[in-house]
This record gives C-alpha cells, structure tokens and sequence, in this order.
C-alpha cells in the first residue's frame, strides 16, 4: 500500500517540476532570497537545505551530486566556497520563510524565502527618492501640487 507516499506535486509533471524547483534553488543560492508561493517555498527550503548539508561535507562525491541537481558550474562553486564556510557552525535553519501575503493577480499566498545571516541593506528617505523613476516623480509632484491647493 501507498500510504504516506504522497510527496508536494505542485499540480505539475515531474519534469516541470524539477525543473521549477531547480531554478528556484539556483535564484535562491545566487541572490540570497526569493519571492514565490507558499506551497513552492516549503519545497524550495527543504531542497535548498540538502544542497547546503552536501556543501557543508565538501566531499568529492557531494560536489558531483549537487552538481547533478543543480547544472550550473558557477552556482556550485559559490554554495561549496562562500556559503558551505558561512554555515559551517549552524546544523540546520539557514534559510527562514516570511509570508508576504496574497499576490494581486490571483489572491495566491505569497512567501519569501531568504538566508537567515542575510545582509540587510537599509535605504534612507534621500536614496529611495534618488532610485524613483520619473514617472514616480512625476507623481509624487501633482500629488504633493494637489494637497497645497
């Protein structure tokens, strides 16, 4: 009997399926966090897990077999050379998921997953001003014309 045997499908095929979750965990890996959905997001952190666990052993073979999951020879190198060192003390929890509520397309729930020693850059009123478009200037003036009058 099958019991127990259900794993988290994501209404996909197998193939499509990896191959999501595979690039997920690359973004992942290569920017240190991503924006997707719940049910995608609990996948994603428990693969992306294994792949650090692997890194963490160092081992030949653990380089070939996360090499073989994830197909990219620059992605391999960072997670086995910068991230296996930063989480050599941690066993466990290196990644955290943050809901960040309904998407506003579909209402689907969305999650961030990211890094838990992430750095965290802060921006000052002044430097969000300077990253505006103009058209988001542009706004920001009529609005700001607006409330004078």
């Amino acid at each position: 009997m099958r019991h127990k045997k259900h794993a988290t499908r994501l209404e996909r095929m197998s193939g499509h399926r990896n191959a999501l979750v595979r690039n997920l965990v690359e973004a992942l890996l290569t920017h240190e966090k991503v924006r997707t959905t719940e049910s995608r997001a609990s996948v994603v952190l428990r693969r992306a897990e294994k792949m650090l666990t692997l890194a963490r052993e160092g081992s030949q073979a653990s380089r070939r077999q996360a090499f073989a999951f994830l197909q990219h020879k620059e992605i391999v190198h960072k997670l086995f050379e910068e991230l296996a060192p930063r989480f050599a003390d941690r066993p466990s929890g290196r990644f955290r998921i943050v809901k960040a509520g309904p998407r506003q397309g579909d209402g689907a729930m969305m999650a961030v997953v990211e890094m838990v020693d992430r750095k965290i850059e802060v921006i000052t009123a002044e430097e969000a001003d300077k990253k505006k478009s103009r058209r988001q200037r542009m706004r920001d003036m009529r609005r700001a014309m607006a409330r004078k009058q």
